[in-house]
């Protein structure tokens, strides 16, 4: 794919105007005061992974609606803690996978908390967790983008980033885990749902979200025909009335609205061939961090693959930074 989007020098400076609720800090403290505490409801079991040095716990604590949400806590053997924590939201379709993946920050000595996404697991890496909410069964089109969409209080998302939140409580009731130093972290989907955690949580202290999904989404829903952002578009070519009311619901749970609450220094990245995430949904976000101690990884060949390998050598040296290590 080539060059799409607008120019570097252009996406540097991109801040948009987006519609941004009167009411979404409400809304969002209404949603998340409905959910019990998680260090009163999270359980952790130790289990069997078939590694020598790293050792996986079982986790389940209670996200919105009741539903108990699942996760893994990963840290390194024989450990005496706590450790600095990161706690990891997956990709679009994917779930928290086996007890055995994922074990790269446990290698570097932190603890790594990944949560399991409602609803999802079919594809990538597999889920355990229901989405059980009765908004689910609405009309919408294949994938989980408009479940919900006509009400933001049924929106899918909004379960979602209400687990999120819940997630990082989780991770942080354990002893191993040292609660004042909580990074939140995802790569395309799990990079959206960790700018909401980073807006909404009081707990976390920094953030490393990837080639982002879940951002600005009336330029993504019309600068790209590529799932899962084109099941917007579907759905509005059924739907041709409801356009208003659909991107109403979107504005509770866009992360560039979202971005500009956040309160904690932020690692992004963001590849300029990416069709999936465009880069311009991404540096509207970027552009609109609360924070004045941020950086973005620019990678100008790749798409939504981002960095990868290239760009875990960077999370892990932010990392090393930012928890002083």
């Amino acid at each position: 794919m080539a060059l799409f989007d607008l120019p570097l020098e252009e996406l540097r400076s991109y801040r948009p105007d987006i519609a941004v609720p009167a009411d979404l800090v409400p809304f969002w403290e209404e949603t998340l005061s409905g959910i019990p505490a998680a260090a009163d409801t999270v359980e952790f079991a130790l289990v069997e992974n078939s590694l020598a040095l790293i050792d996986s716990y079982d986790v389940t604590f209670t996200g919105f609606g009741g539903t108990r949400v699942k996760g893994w806590l990963k840290v390194p053997a024989g450990v005496q803690g706590p450790l600095p924590a990161v706690v990891e939201y997956v990709g679009y379709s994917g779930g928290r996978g086996l007890a055995h993946q994922g074990t790269l920050y446990a290698q570097a000595g932190y603890a790594h908390f990944i949560m399991d996404t409602r609803g999802q697991g079919a594809g990538g890496s597999a889920g355990d967790t229901p989405d059980d909410h009765p908004a689910a069964g609405q009309n919408s089109v294949s994938g989980r983008m408009t479940q919900g969409i006509m009400d933001p209080r049924d929106y899918y998302y909004r379960r979602v980033y209400a687990d999120a939140v819940r997630a990082v409580d989780a991770a942080a009731a354990h002893p191993l885990v040292d609660a004042e130093r909580i990074v939140v972290a995802g790569v395309s989907q799990g990079g959206g749902i960790a700018i909401a955690a980073a807006a909404l949580s009081q707990r976390v202290t920094g953030a490393m979200p990837d080639v982002p999904f879940l951002q600005h989404f009336r330029r993504a829903a019309t600068v790209t025909d590529s799932l899962p952002y084109a099941e917007i578009a579907a759905y509005l070519r059924r739907f041709r009335n409801r356009e208003e009311a659909v991107f109403g619901t979107l504005s509770y749970f866009d992360g560039t609205a979202l971005a500009a609450l956040a309160r904690v220094p932020a690692l992004f990245s963001v590849a300029l061939m990416d069709v999936t995430c465009p880069p311009s949904t991404v540096f509207a976000s970027f552009n609109a961090w609360g924070h004045r101690e941020k950086e973005i990884r620019v990678y100008p060949y790749n798409g939504h693959e981002g960095g990868q390998e290239f760009h875990e050598l960077e999370r892990l040296g932010w990392l090393a930074a930012h928890f002083g290590a």
